[in-house]
């Protein structure tokens, strides 16, 4: 049997990476949304990790949550829709060598977007994954939102560490 070399698109991977990653938020949130009546918490590790139901209707953190206001879902959903648009163009920016910061664009990009979809199918984000210590804990996030975390810091990480080569002349000075 021969192999043959087939070259898929350059988006391709990308592409397929976001589908997986939103997919796999989606079914999450599903199972969630399924099985746990909203407010509703299940220890996993005690003292450590439980799953909750909690629709967050504002942002990262729970910031504006208790805002309740058709005005701020509006927002966010038109913030998260832009930055789409941008977290695309700057991945098309993107060199062939900067794939660290592409991991990054897609990992941004799919957390927006699993997160989007929950906005406009709920008007609020699931969130279920709630760690804590004592009376201490992190808000309640998703995976969608872990995306976002990852790639913030992948983005991060490139910009601080990313340094291109400098350009030499033929005299092999700059």
């Amino acid at each position: 049997m021969s192999e043959r070399n087939v070259k898929r698109p350059a988006w391709m991977l990308p592409v397929a990476t976001v589908f997986l990653l939103v997919v796999f938020d989606q079914a999450t949130k599903w199972v969630i949304e399924a099985t746990f009546p909203l407010g509703d918490s299940s220890v996993v590790i005690p003292g450590f990790f439980n799953l909750v139901h909690i629709q967050n209707k504002g942002a990262a953190f729970g910031f504006m949550a208790g805002v309740d206001s058709a005005w701020i879902n509006r927002g966010f959903t038109a913030t998260a829709t832009l930055a789409l648009f941008v977290i695309a163009f700057l991945y098309r920016s993107l060199g062939p060598n900067e794939k660290v910061a592409k991991v990054a664009m897609v990992l941004i990009g799919s957390g927006a977007l699993g997160n989007l979809i929950d906005r406009i199918r709920l008007g609020s984000v699931t969130d279920f994954l709630l760690f804590y210590v004592g009376e201490y804990s992190w808000p309640a996030f998703n995976v969608a939102d872990s995306c976002v975390t990852v790639g913030v810091t992948l983005l991060a990480y490139s910009i601080i560490f990313h340094h291109p080569k400098a350009q030499t002349s033929q005299s092999g000075k700059l």
